[in-house]
């Protein structure tokens, strides 16, 4: 299938920044990454933790991940067929930013308005 992805080698000035939002960018790719850190691990977990997200949507954006090698798609071939996801070392090294991120939007949404 090919790469359909808009922004993914958009970069023309070789911004680190830039870099970075291709891979993590957008609504979704960072409460995902998000949730699998926490251990929801399966496609079933990530859609009861992000109910609001399409299936369909949920499914790009997981091998959106992994093509960028910052999630890992485990297939067990047992009885029935079972799937994990769970994040590469790149992908671990986004979790000190995320909580960054986390720690900041809680007290902004904390002050007043």
């Amino acid at each position: 299938m090919p790469n359909t992805r808009k922004n993914k080698d958009f970069n023309p000035y070789g911004c680190p920044v830039t870099h970075c939002m291709n891979k993590i960018g957008g609504k979704w790719k960072i409460l995902i990454l998000y949730a699998i850190y926490k251990n929801c691990d399966r496609l079933s977990k990530l859609q009861k933790a992000l109910p609001v997200i399409s299936k369909q949507m949920l499914i790009n954006q997981l091998r959106e991940l992994e093509e960028d090698h910052l999630l890992e798609r485990i297939v067990y071939e047992e009885s029935r067929l079972r799937v994990e996801y769970k994040l590469t070392p790149l992908g671990l090294t986004l979790m000190p930013i995320i909580k960054v991120m986390n720690d900041w939007g809680a007290i902004d949404m904390k002050k007043p308005e």
